[in-house]
């Protein structure tokens, strides 16, 4: 009996081993069932597909390796394959992170031949296992869009375009549709167009677009210049139009580095600059330190003013002719080719790119035109500046101030007062630094000075467009 009893003590214990075990087991199971399903992001395309777009995503399978990872093109109840863990196919594979991977390949008519003009949905599936491979969780994420395959149309409405080298021009033209992307590309440099309302074209329907453009002074003669579209599809093309171009010589100058000039100008600047890293510690840093920042920072500080066009206002700010600073003396040109000596021997080439204009010491520097401030600093070679904006990609930038008087996102009136001339940054002397900007690049400002350049170039093509 005692026996009986014993095994049956034995019976129960194991008993309660094994349901202990089950529920362990069916813990374990539902927990790995409720584990996360792969993470999916479809970054690429957008709403539109073209002749030539890319399908770009990610996936991320936390707790666990992926068994299933596939790309399909769904349109008209067909499936085009387009990428599988199995035939990646013409797909980069990125593992970006230990869990997370990227994957791009081109889409769009050119590769896929069997895409129709159209709306076209993308699925991306994945499954990942979980318990030893026992388990599956499966995620999907789509994308729907429209494939479009006519590119855009560009043509131009104004006529007489007349470019003279290192100067701007402007152009009216329609694009279709109006959406695309569209300007003119002078060379590799792009110049966008806004809408002509923005110009003064009343009641202009959106398909109107105005743009400058320049032919900068270090371009060729010969530099192709032409109206650019391209659409959210990738889908683009080019149309031509007449222009004229006129050829100019720049002057050519010699300048003398002394080290009195030296130790006036190089500390300043390097005090601001840090990040030139530049000890003044020997005489030979001096001329050392004037070099890096005659190239080095110089390149830098175009950069930066260059990025400021990025938001410049789409319509125009100013009205008339520019002012040039009243009863000034130029003592340097635009587009100067400036060859640098010191003690005798050659030590640099650069481009003066500006006017350098000079009255008397510390006079009122005011706004050559409407706009607005969108920078008021130190900024290296040029000292105190303030940059302001005036629609559509024009700037006007003044230099070597001793003081300034407006700060970044002032709206300033013609001939309202900036600050006043000084000779802070790289200047010899007291005077003012005026540059003409399109696209935060420096053009010729005496077109900008002259009435009859502002009436046939701007106002007489704004009349017309209306």
């Amino acid at each position: 009996m005692a026996a009986l009893r014993e095994k049956m003590s034995a019976m129960r214990i194991l008993l309660s081993l094994v349901l202990a075990l089950a529920l362990a087991a069916g813990v374990v199971w539902v927990a790995a069932g409720r584990g996360p399903a792969p993470a999916l992001e479809i970054s690429q395309p957008g709403k539109l597909v073209g002749m030539d777009s890319t399908l770009e995503f990610t996936v991320a399978a936390p707790q666990g390796s992926l068994t299933r990872l596939e790309a399909v093109l769904e349109q008209g109840g067909k499936t085009t394959p387009l990428f599988s863990l199995a035939s990646p196919g013409s797909a980069a594979v990125k593992q970006e992170t230990a869990e997370q991977m990227r994957v791009s390949r081109p889409i769009g008519k050119r590769t896929i031949p069997a895409l129709q003009a159209g709306e076209a949905t993308i699925r991306v599936t994945a499954a990942r296992t979980g318990l030893f491979g026992l388990r599956t969780r499966e995620a999907s994420v789509s994308r729907t869009f429209q494939a479009r395959f006519t590119p855009p149309r560009a043509g131009v409405v104004s006529s007489h375009h007349f470019v003279n080298f290192g100067g701007a021009e402007m152009v009216v033209y329609r694009v279709t549709p109006p959406d695309a992307q569209s300007g003119v590309q002078v060379g590799d440099i792009f110049y966008p167009g806004y809408p002509a309302a923005g110009a003064g074209v009343a009641n202009a329907d959106p398909s109107l677009r105005v743009a400058f453009f320049a032919l900068l002074h270090d371009q060729d003669l010969k530099t192709p210049i032409y109206l650019s579209a391209r659409d959210e599809a990738g889908n683009q093309s080019r149309s031509s139009f007449d222009y004229q171009v006129f050829p100019r010589v720049f002057r050519k100058s010699r300048i003398e580095i002394t080290d009195a000039f030296l130790q006036r100008v190089i500390p300043e600047i390097v005090e601001h600059a840090p990040e030139l890293n530049l000890a003044l510690d020997t005489p030979e840093s001096y001329l050392q330190a004037f070099l890096k920042v005659n190239n080095d920072l110089r390149r830098a500080n175009a950069d930066l003013i260059h990025s400021l066009a990025a938001k410049s206002a789409p319509e125009f700010l100013w009205h008339g002719p520019f002012r040039p600073l009243g009863n000034a003396s130029v003592e340097a040109g635009f587009a100067d080719h400036r060859t640098y000596f010191y003690q005798g021997r050659e030590i640099d080439q650069q481009v003066h790119l500006g006017y350098d204009l000079a009255v008397t010491v510390n006079i009122p520097v005011l706004a050559a035109n409407d706009g607005k401030v969108l920078y008021a600093e130190y900024l290296g070679i040029y000292g105190n500046t303030v940059v302001l904006d005036h629609g559509m990609g024009i700037g006007s930038l003044y230099a070597h101030l001793s003081s300034i008087d407006v700060k970044a996102g002032d709206e300033v009136k013609k001939e309202q007062q900036l600050g006043r001339s000084g000779m802070t940054g790289m200047a010899g002397g007291d005077h003012l630094h005026f540059a003409m900007l399109l696209q935060g690049r420096p053009v010729t400002a005496p077109e900008w000075w002259d009435p009859h350049w502002i009436e046939d170039r701007v106002q007489r093509k704004v009349r017309e467009a209306r």
